[in-house]
């Protein structure tokens, strides 16, 4: 399950790849890594009908029954479209598309770690190792609860992605599922404005040769407490 994504890549190139006419995300940093329950920028369709490229919070609403204590976190991947907690998220209204130049899954190893940090390592996968824009398939609503305690009940724009059945390079990470990848205007046009009958379709496996494993980002070469610790002498 893809919990941490990296973009590293402009404003203008979101906007252009997508055709979003609007821009009303702020300022983006240059590369940024993406974690659970933060803010992330999507491209969708907005109430008055016009592509735009917006900052929401990354994990869509939990079904009920599956909630445990006084918040909602956000379920960050959805795998069962069909699941009746999320059929009312299907339409055109509730879709975007989420752009990323590289994922990770954590190390199916639990005694690997990163040499760099010595926390548990990750593998990252781009289309490359140029690191070129690509998107995930995405659904997003407005909510109403309560993410954090701390922060108590508030009005949210929350989002999450499609994943999928992993491809052969994917599953010798993560057996379980992949992120559906969208990689031309086409497919972005596809899943922003089909009916869904056809716009599902695009819920499918990627071709084993379309990603490759890559060096993580310069974002995420932390120095190890130790070494930070030391250099203070």
């Amino acid at each position: 399950m893809c919990n941490l994504y990296n973009i590293t890549t402009s404003q203008e190139a979101i906007r252009q790849f997508t055709g979003a006419l609007r821009d009303i995300l702020g300022n983006m940093e240059p590369s940024i890594d993406f974690y659970p329950n933060q803010f992330g920028p999507v491209v969708r369709n907005a109430s008055d009908g016009q592509r735009e490229l917006a900052s929401l919070r990354w994990g869509m609403p939990t079904p009920l029954e599956r909630v445990r204590g006084n918040s909602d976190p956000g379920t960050t991947n959805v795998r069962n479209p069909q699941y009746a907690h999320w059929q009312q998220y299907v339409g055109v209204e509730h879709r975007c598309v989420v752009p990323v130049t590289s994922f990770a899954e954590p190390s199916p190893n639990p005694t690997e770690m990163d040499p760099e940090t010595g926390i548990k390592r990750n593998y990252w996968f781009a289309v490359d190792e140029n690191r070129p824009l690509f998107f995930f398939a995405g659904l997003w609503t407005p909510w109403h609860g309560v993410r954090k305690v701390k922060e108590g009940p508030g009005d949210h724009e929350v989002y999450g992605f499609m994943t999928t059945k992993p491809n052969a390079l994917v599953a010798g990470i993560h057996d379980k599922a992949m992120p559906v990848m969208l990689t031309s205007p086409e497919e972005i046009e596809t899943w922003l404005t089909a009916p869904w009958s056809e716009a599902k379709r695009l819920q499918r496996t990627a071709p084993d040769d379309a990603l490759v494993i890559v060096d993580k980002p310069a974002t995420q070469i932390k120095i190890p407490q130790q070494a930070a610790q030391g250099s203070l002498f």
